[in-house]
């Protein structure tokens, strides 16, 4: 690993470098880091199971992607809100011929309100369709595969191609100078403590039971989520 102002830097094999986000990982956890910045984190970062070209090519692009706009955060399609616009502006004639013209400008006000909500929920889809198309397609052919909050900023992306072993580049930087120095420690630490990293790996009882004809236990579902583990 190097260190430098701008990260902690691995290269090496892709199991060298799914190490090396592991032990950021648990510097992190080891300073006390958790929530849903560190929890994106541990998502997004490579693991062994996994491919750079599919899974964090996938994973990038989805972390990439505009944000959710009111509408689709309260579950509407564009469709569904035009209609709801269509339903107001009725009322909001109806309104009128009653003679409530208090009324009648409210519900004609909230009939603009979901219009607009549409437009902005199918501007936003249209937008993550072409941002997803072109991150996946162009994007990752000509630069490294990234990940950013608030917590942490990291790339990855594979070098010497052709080459009989593949490398990657695997850069992390913690944004918050204090923890940085922290996480530094910690990873110097293991480097010196521990003579062995067991690398994560995907577990799926559900194919074990179905292939061996093995009843699996309830303490086994429980344990199906990667756990670190270290040997000195």
């Amino acid at each position: 690993m190097e260190e430098s102002i701008s990260g902690f830097k691995c290269r090496g094999t892709w199991g060298e470098v799914v190490e090396h986000g592991e032990r950021v990982t648990r510097a992190l956890a080891d300073a006390g880091t958790k929530g849903a910045a560190f929890d994106e984190w541990d998502e997004w970062r490579p693991k062994s199971h996994e491919r750079l070209g599919k899974d964090v090519n996938k994973k990038t692009a989805e972390q990439a992607s505009i944000a959710e706009g009111e509408g689709e955060k309260a579950g509407k399609s564009p469709n569904d809100d035009l209609k709801t616009a269509g339903e107001k502006l009725t009322d909001s004639y109806e309104k009128v011929e009653e003679g409530d013209g208090e009324s009648a400008v409210e519900s004609w006000q909230d009939s603009i309100n979901y219009v607009a909500r549409a437009a902005d929920s199918a501007g936003r889809k249209a937008l993550r369709k072409v941002e997803d198309a072109v991150y996946r397609k162009v994007m990752t052919q000509l630069a490294p595969y990234y990940f950013d909050n608030e917590l942490v900023s990291a790339n990855i992306q594979q070098v010497g191609r052709g080459s009989e072993e593949e490398q990657f580049v695997f850069e992390v930087n913690v944004n918050d100078d204090e923890l940085k120095g922290t996480v530094s420690d910690l990873l110097q630490q293991f480097e010196d403590e521990v003579d062995r990293w067991h690398i994560d790996t995907e577990k799926d009882t559900e194919i074990a039971e179905a292939v061996e004809g093995v009843e699996v236990t309830e303490a086994e579902r429980e344990s199906e989520s990667p756990t670190r583990s270290t040997t000195n």
